[in-house]
């Protein structure tokens, strides 16, 4: 029996390691009978399952873009919204905090970062950017190893029909190295259920023992695989289902110690499962495929999919399928959800996905212009009963894609163009440079993918300068380092342990209810309460818990209550200081307060001993406070012009605010126009100048469910949630039959507010930048900083009247024009980088250019009229000699490179060297080399020659060279000039 086990075990793990990519014919059946129901059904087989047998609260699939996660470029697993479960941080006042046992459909891409197929995608039957993960949890206990295995074995066998002995069971056989022993309490399970021994095996670590991260929640996993051979031979085994137990936590040193709670978390690919219940080898034969290869035949007329891989795939055109299949699901999941097309981060991802899907559907299925977004409606048909987002944006995604379609097309054009204008300059032996396939590429100013340059060099038989290209990448990325944002600093946050000492020991969340307690005077001045409250406990700043810390330390506090606003919500935190009840001189400055789990957790420095048990009275800084306030009503306030301005359908996408200014970032179908700037002002203005009221107010969350015109964020809301409306009263707000939300600003939000908008004073948009496509950001001052931004503005514009009306009255020399050139480019630069309304530096920005361009033309004018009087009179004194060395008098180089290529056009044989004496005592050059007095003679050897005697510099090419220098000896300076020249000649 043993031996028997132990073969067995062999061909599971080979079996295991090949089933990473389904073999064998994709389109044929697995089975002669009918194929069970649709992929939808199947999904909502598996939710009703958990629901209506096993109690299991049903929750929306969360958004791919990560919730406060900046580890994860998108969501890739179903447990990525409960970690604040599993690390034990999850707000005790939300909903969240209240889930015991839940099940879901979560929306899944694996594309870039740690967890990416994306560059699998095509060449195999099974891997997918985008999946859907059907996963059941269980928090705190709620149930654990022998629930989650009756329930899974359940499921498969009875609901979905799958034959007991098509399933192979593997589970975690220990690792000696961390001190794990094997989970046999699982294995047992598994016997108990009735499945034979021979098909239950233990695996390593690797395969078995299931990490979030580096650090964190982390346990032994039992795996459930299906059998493709049905027993016939050894057996093709793909993994159907994982199911996590949560016991462990991995501490920042690599040790493992038990979790103060266990959970369960299980995912099963439902692309997987449902090709099993549908009797296919490939995931790609399935419904939730089959409506989209069907579309991308008819659409591009290629011949039929048949599901081939490798080198059986003449042409790639089943790999093509695959991809343009893939992709355009993944690219409407991540659009829908915000995701927008861009440079760096997931929209860079997403660009390229985007730029892989056009690529085969372009170059390999020949599809037609505006081919990929037409696809669009088929993923909304497929997914858009289970993701109703999808639907809601259908017009948006289809637009993003066609556009990003069209400008894809126009750049592989040009880098074509490119490419053949290039290689008819390189020798037969060079590499193609690695400047010029940068600047192709996505990294560069084409938007092509490198391997598709790559691929275009390939067929032309030309080496790309692979090291050189290497190196560009590592700049480029030591580039966006630089001009990334400083990180915020973190801060102390409890890990979980910490955490469940708290809870264990019953220490109560703290209440930050004071934070609200403030109003206004008859004066317009805002009065912020004093609180009061006990030291609860004391940390050192690497998390140590201690009942008191001395004097200069650092420390992190909990007190019962506080008044100090924790940074959340796009809301800076609260400032301020602390002091002992009794004794009011000694101030402990509170540098920042963070929120972890319920508890407030207040940065301190202490001048003197503060010990857990102390009472303390904490004071705000009024003035960071009111600073937040009034920057966080602007917030407001903008997000409802901006809906007022641009349509209901403009969407938040981020805020973040300071005293100082307030950065909002906002969905866009295209970049905002001066006009639309300077309206969105104009309605936050009109808000302002009619001073009105901010109610706040505490409701149940499910009262906000179903408010027209409410605004939210993708964002985890305690209950009750509190309601910010402006001009109207909450209850009103808040009563679907009023219809108030769709006409003032009314937004689910916890910061703090002004109680009147009169105290924004104004409003001004001072900056603007699109961050990807689709997606604008907008930053803001107001009060005092945004007059101060209109009269520099204003000042501005003057400025620039004044530079139009000069140059309407036109420049008598040289000098004037080019004094006034300058000063268009001093004042574009002012206007470029000074704090100012960003709809009038776009006006004043497009009316400076119009300028500059004029004041340059006039520039030039004068220039060729000047170089054209002196080039005649130095005709007439050279006649047609072979060499001109002279002097001109003008203040302008450009003036004297004019006169010598207006020397050498008119006398071609000859070769010219002028130099300008200056007031300054300096001297400028310039010359040019006669065509057949070259390569020997040149001129940038000759200006070098003469700018050196004079102690200057010089540049140029072999033809035409520049330079200056200094002297007082000018005839010396020629005589060298002439002794060179000759030399050559």
């Amino acid at each position: 029996m043993a031996a028997s086990v132990a073969a067995a075990a062999a061909r599971l793990r080979r079996a295991v390691r090949r089933s990473s990519s389904w073999r064998g014919p994709s389109c044929q059946p697995l089975s002669s009978e009918p194929p069970p129901a649709q992929a939808a059904a199947v999904r909502d087989a598996f939710l009703s399952f958990f629901r209506d047998r096993h109690g299991h609260r049903l929750v929306p699939s969360a958004s791919v873009r990560p919730r406060g996660d900046p580890s994860l470029l998108f969501v890739n697993a179903g447990m990525n919204q409960f970690k604040p479960i599993f690390l034990g941080t999850v707000d005790p006042r939300s909903e969240m905090a209240g889930f015991r046992r839940v099940a879901n459909s979560q929306k899944c891409v694996r594309a870039g970062g740690r967890h990416s197929d994306l560059e699998d995608v095509g060449r195999d039957l099974s891997h997918h950017t985008f999946f859907e993960m059907l996963g059941n949890w269980a928090f705190g206990g709620e149930y654990f190893k022998e629930e989650a295995c009756s329930m899974a074995w359940e499921l498969l066998t009875q609901v979905y029909g799958i034959p007991k002995d098509r399933l192979w069971i593997s589970y975690f056989g220990g690792d000696p190295k961390a001190g794990l022993d094997a989970d046999l309490e699982t294995r047992d399970i598994w016997l108990s259920l009735g499945v034979p021994a021979s098909r239950v095996l233990s695996f390593g670590p690797q395969e078995n023992f299931w990490e979030m991260g580096d650090t964190g929640p982390c346990g032994p996993c039992t795996e459930i695989h299906y059998d493709l051979a049905g027993g016939v031979g050894a057996p093709q085994l793909v993994e159907l289902w994982n199911l996590v137990f949560m016991q462990h936590n991995r501490e920042a040193d690599g040790s493992l110690q038990p979790l103060p709670q266990q959970h369960v978390d299980t995912g099963m690919g439902l692309e997987r499962l449902v090709a099993v219940l549908q009797g296919r080898r490939s995931t790609y034969d399935t419904d939730l495929f089959s409506p989209l290869l069907n579309a991308i035949h008819q659409g591009c007329g290629a011949p039929p999919y048949l599901g081939r891989v490798g080198a059986a795939d003449e042409g790639r055109t089943d790999m093509a399928y695959r991809v343009v299949a893939d992709h355009i699901r993944t690219l409407s999941v991540c659009i829908a959800d915000g995701v927008s097309l861009g440079m760096s981060g997931a929209p860079l991802v997403l660009r390229r996905i985007l730029r892989r899907a056009l690529r085969f559907s372009t170059e390999v299925l020949r599809a037609p212009p505006g081919f990929l977004g037409s696809l669009v409606p088929v993923v909304v048909e497929t997914l858009g009963d289970a993701y109703p987002e999808l639907q809601k944006n259908s017009s948006q995604i289809t637009n993003l894609v066609s556009e990003d379609e069209v400008a894809f097309l126009a750049s592989l054009q040009r880098g074509r163009r490119i490419i053949d204008r290039t290689l008819r300059h390189l020798g037969p032996s060079d590499v193609f440079p690695a400047e010029v396939a940068w600047s192709l590429s996505m990294s560069g100013d084409l938007g092509l993918p490198l391997d598709l340059v790559e691929l275009m060099l390939e067929e032309k038989g030309v080496q790309l300068d692979s090291a050189g290209l290497a190196r560009l990448a590592q700049e480029e990325a030591q580039h966006r380092a630089r001009q990334a944002e400083p990180a915020q600093e973190q801060g102390l946050q409890l890990d979980i342990h910490a955490l469940a000492e708290l809870q264990r020991r019953g220490v109560p969340t703290t209440d930050d209810s004071p934070k609200y307690n403030y109003c206004l005077r008859p004066s317009g001045s805002y009065e912020f309460s004093a609180c009061e409250a006990q030291v609860l406990q004391l940390y050192t700043e690497d998390g140590t818990a201690v009942a008191s810390v001395g004097e200069g330390q650092r420390c992190v506090l909990i007190l019962d209550k506080t008044n100090f606003y924790a940074e959340q919500g796009g809301q800076a935190s609260d400032r301020g200081y602390l002091v002992r009840v009794g004794q009011q001189d000694v101030l402990f400055p509170v540098t920042r307060a963070q929120v972890c789990g319920g508890f407030i957790l207040h940065e301190v420095v202490a001048p003197e001993c503060l010990k857990v048990g102390d009472q303390v009275q904490l004071h705000v800084d009024k003035a960071w406070r009111l600073g937040c306030m009034e920057k966080h009503t602007a917030t407001h306030l903008l997000n409802w012009a901006l809906r007022q301005a641009l349509g209901p359908s403009t969407e938040q996408r981020g805020s973040h605010l300071s005293p100082e200014q307030l950065r909002f970032d906002v969905a866009t179908q295209a970049p905002l126009t001066p006009e639309q700037l300077r309206a969105v002002e104009s309605i936050v203005q009109e808000a302002v100048g009619q001073d009105k009221a901010v109610y706040m107010e505490e409701v149940a969350l499910a009262h906000t469910a179903h408010v027209p015109g409410l605004r939210s964020l993708d964002e985890v809301y305690p209950d009750p949630v509190r309601v910010v409306s402006v001009g109207v009263p909450v209850a009103h707000a808040l009563d679907p039959a009023s219809q108030a939300a769709l006409h003032t600003s009314v937004e689910l939000c916890c910061g703090t507010h002004l109680l009147r908008t009169g105290a924004v004073g104004d409003l001004v948009i001072i900056g603007e930048r699109q961050l990807a496509k689709g997606i604008t950001r907008l930053l803001a001052v107001t009060g005092e900083q945004a007059q101060q931004a209109r009269e520099v503005g204003q000042s501005l514009a003057q400025e620039v009247e004044a530079a139009a009306e000069r140059l309407s009255r036109g420049s008598r020399d040289v000098v004037e024009a080019q004094r006034l050139s300058k000063d268009m480019g001093r004042l574009t630069d002012a206007v470029d980088t000074s704090v100012m309304p960003q709809w009038q530096r776009r006006e004043l920005q497009a009316t400076l250019k119009v300028l500059q361009r004029r004041a340059n033309t006039a520039v030039r004018k004068l220039e060729m009229g000047q170089a054209a009087q002196k080039t005649q009179e130095l005709l007439q004194r050279h006649s047609q000699e072979p060499l001109i060395v002279d002097t001109v008098s003008t203040e302008s180089l450009s003036v004297l490179v004019k006169v010598v290529r207006q020397l050498c056009e008119q006398a071609p044989s000859t070769s010219v060297l002028l130099l300008s004496p200056q007031p300054t005592g300096h001297v400028l050059c310039a010359c040019q080399v006669a065509q057949s007095a070259t390569p020997a003679f040149t001129a940038e050897a000759w200006a070098l020659a003469v700018c050196s005697h004079m102690g200057g510099k010089a540049w140029g090419s072999r033809v035409v060279a520049q330079g200056t220098g200094s002297t007082a000896d000018l005839e010396a300076a020629l005589r060298t000039a002439r002794a060179y020249a000759l030399n050559q000649l």
